[in-house]
């Protein structure tokens, strides 16, 4: 393995790559290495001062630290989108392209089978996988979200550079199954529910498992269970009728009423408890 040596991390990454056939996948791969590559070379970054890593939806580019960031910022927010908005004019709905993008720097070798180990790289790659990352892209209207890393952003991003807005951006802590990551996010922060924060407190949602862009159906939830008739004799006055004389249980109010304290009511209707039905009441206690 060579040792460990600074680099610019690029990765751009397609929306919902994985929902499209061989055919459709074939060529928005072509269109991703097109605006890699036209990016690049705006930024004034030639082939000689990068390496390049293929994922299937996403592509990797290691660049050397002496290439301008600058000039790779400015390049990202303004010739991306442009090149989107170019690309899917003309293309068919089942082709348009839409990538996020996450800009990092740190330390990363290069081992004997060309693979590349670091945990800056990690860090970089786990930004771009992640929820907060997905939904932002889903609310931008011109096909591209970026998110930048701590460390870029305090070295290069707050300096206000020109055409490298620092206002723009907005500092976002994002879920990783690592922990929360902490970056920064271009344009408006998405305001859905789900486990990644802005500073702000806003959430939006984690995708579902299938596509990684849009989440997936949840169990249906079982209709409750009807509620069984409560054995607690009711509040209010009961009525029963057993063939003879009602008899009422609780106590009913109609006009006047007497014996609140032990009066009695006469004739065939008692105040008290539906088992007590028995006649009149006991002999001491009549009026």
């Amino acid at each position: 393995m060579t040792n460990p040596v600074n680099r610019t991390i690029l990765l751009l990454d397609i929306e919902r790559f994985s929902d499209r056939d061989d055919v459709e996948q074939a060529y928005l791969r072509r269109m991703l290495y097109d605006i890699a590559d036209r990016t690049l070379q705006s930024a004034g970054i030639d082939e000689t001062l990068r390496l390049r890593a293929d994922r299937g939806d996403s592509v990797m580019e290691l660049i050397d630290a002496n290439a301008p960031v600058t000039a790779l910022l400015r390049a990202l927010l303004a010739e991306v989108p442009a090149q989107l908005r170019s690309v899917n004019r003309m293309a068919s709905r089942s082709a348009q392209i839409r990538l996020r993008g996450v800009l990092a720097s740190g330390w990363v070798a290069v081992d004997e089978r060309e693979g590349w180990v670091g945990s800056d790289l990690n860090h970089a790659c786990r930004l771009l996988d992640a929820p907060l990352l997905r939904a932002a892209l889903r609310e931008r209207p011109d096909d591209f979200a970026l998110c930048v890393s701590d460390a870029l952003y305090s070295g290069v991003v707050r300096h206000d550079h020109a055409g490298i807005p620092a206002d723009a951006f907005h500092a976002v802590t994002l879920g990783s199954k690592n922990g929360p990551l902490s970056a920064w996010l271009h344009g408006p922060v998405p305001h859905t529910g789900g486990e990644d924060r802005s500073e702000r407190g806003d959430e939006v949602p984690a995708p579902g498992a299938d596509s990684g862009e849009h989440p997936a159906p949840g169990p249906k939830t079982p209709p409750a269970p009807a509620a069984k008739p409560s054995a607690t004799p009711s509040a209010g006055p009961v009525f029963h009728f057993h063939g003879g004389s009602p008899v009422i249980g609780g106590s009913l109010v109609g006009g006047d009423q007497h014996g609140v304290s032990g009066g009695y009511v006469g004739g065939d209707v008692h105040l008290g408890r539906s088992g007590d039905v028995h006649g009149d009441r006991p002999e001491g206690d009549r009026a």
